[in-house]
């Protein structure tokens, strides 16, 4: 038995918030039952409860200067982190179905692609961040990759000047690149 298992809450809180790992190890071997058990309860799966456990003390480790013992027990905290793991793992697997239901849909009326299911998956990946792009954004992109306009005649059908449409297709591709580089990291 170590010999931080027998400290108490509020040692153990000010251990956590200083960044102690020993403290943070005792905090594990108090609460990963727990967490593991929410987790498991919550998603129905053994191993995506153990994936959120680890994230869970993961996260307690990298914020503990965000604790602050004063406003509530470690154990609380703890929970609170899981809770939103917990969130955070159902909205990642909603997003995997979508975007396998999508893959299937398009598979289905695309059979060029059937051989090659990546680039069905691309495509509903893009067409899924264009769609959240500021309209303007959208526009122009839309113009410029999928009726194969130059940005002179994006201008001209738009009414905007050519700086807007060189703007909105810089800005637009900007963000599309930083929202599918992080969507990529979430399936990793």
């Amino acid at each position: 038995m170590s010999p931080l298992t027998t400290v108490g809450d509020e040692e153990l809180a000010r251990g956590l918030a200083a960044g102690d790992d020993a403290c943070l190890t005792a905090a594990y071997q108090r609460w990963s039952g727990l967490v593991h058990t929410l987790a498991r309860r919550s998603l129905g799966d053994a191993g995506e409860a153990e994936d959120v456990t680890q994230q869970v003390f993961l996260g307690a480790w990298r914020g503990h200067a965000g604790y602050r013992p004063e406003r509530g027990a470690p154990a609380g905290w703890i929970v609170g982190i899981a809770r939103h793991r917990i969130a955070d793992a159902l909205s990642a697997r909603t997003r995997r179905g979508e975007l396998a239901a999508a893959a299937t849909e398009v598979l289905a009326r695309t059979e060029r692609d059937a051989d090659r299911p990546e680039a069905v998956l691309d495509r509903v990946l893009v067409r899924d961040e264009l769609a959240r792009l500021p309209a303007d954004q959208q526009r122009v992109l839309r113009l410029a990759y999928f009726e194969d306009l130059t940005q002179s005649q994006i201008a001209e059908r738009t009414g905007w000047p050519l700086g807007t449409v060189k703007s909105h297709t810089r800005r637009g591709l900007r963000r599309l690149r930083r929202n599918l580089c992080a969507a990529d990291d979430e399936t990793l």
